[in-house]
């Protein structure tokens, strides 16, 4: 017999462990590697899929920013193609999702290089124009968070809304012109608290912002001292000079001819 302090000690624990579980993971692969389990317990299938290029060049770079060293592995190796490709996510029921895109920059030194759409379901872009670089920098872990809903065989968001086939969500990394499409990693997770899910630390490399009140310093001004610029040739006469000389000629002549012509009327 279970006395009623043993059931409110089973209730409490019940009530944090439902806490604890809000959400669960649906699917989760390392893109382009092995097997691991997170710091998060999240456990990463390894990537069987034929498609593409799996590569683990991210191993060359010393780490990898924003994750512990036992996660770094997720973000060094990848899957990219040199087409569009995708991965088949299943569902499994009703409810509100949210789908973690990871990734890291480990190839590229500068933006422009490597940025392609993303596609979910074949009719949302979930993703346009993703720059790694320009958003995080090389050799740091950069992910995205893709809110939706499934009810009734149809996926819902934002405002849009398409059929779902089979059970399942295909990803896309659409081709560009700008180098291959790629990712580190896919995770689904479901649940009633999927915004608490765990996620990225903020970039420690951000600038500082400057609240409205603050004022900067005056310094004060400082004489200009230019310096002369060398010239790409020869030095060239002044073209006004010549224009002056012939001038005041021109008003020379114009008063000896005027003189006589003055006498003249004079005269008269």
């Amino acid at each position: 017999m279970i006395n009623n302090r043993t059931y409110f000690k089973f209730l409490l624990i019940s009530l944090v462990i439902a806490q604890t579980t809000a959400y669960k993971v649906i699917y989760a692969v390392n893109c382009g590697g092995e097997e691991h389990i997170d710091s998060n317990g999240i456990k990463y299938e390894k990537d069987v899929l034929k498609v593409g290029t799996s590569s683990d060049f991210g191993k060359n770079l010393p780490n990898i920013a924003r994750v512990s060293q036992s996660d770094e592995i997720i973000y060094q190796t990848e899957r990219y193609h040199t087409s569009t490709f995708g991965y088949e996510v299943p569902l499994e029921s009703d409810g509100d999702y949210v789908l973690v895109l990871k990734f890291s920059e480990v190839y590229f030194n500068t933006v422009n290089a490597k940025v392609f759409d993303i596609v979910l379901n074949g009719d949302h872009q979930i993703v346009s124009d993703l720059d790694i670089f320009a958003q995080v920098g090389k050799g740091s872990a950069h992910d995205e968070y893709i809110y939706f809903s499934v009810s009734r065989n149809r996926l819902y968001y934002k405002e849009e809304e398409s059929e779902i086939r089979g059970g399942k969500v295909r990803i896309e990394f659409i081709k560009g012109y700008r180098d291959n499409p790629k990712v580190n990693g896919i995770v689904l997770i479901k649940g009633t608290d999927v915004n608490n899910i765990p996620k990225l630390p903020p970039l420690t490399t951000e600038a500082p912002e400057i609240p409205d009140t603050f004022e900067m310093p005056i310094e004060e001004e400082k004489p200009v001292i230019s310096k002369p610029r060398k010239t790409s040739g020869p030095k060239t006469q002044n073209p006004y000079s010549t224009m002056d000389d012939q001038l005041m000629i021109s008003i020379f002549v114009g008063i000896v001819l005027f003189i006589p012509l003055l006498f003249c009327l004079c005269r008269l």
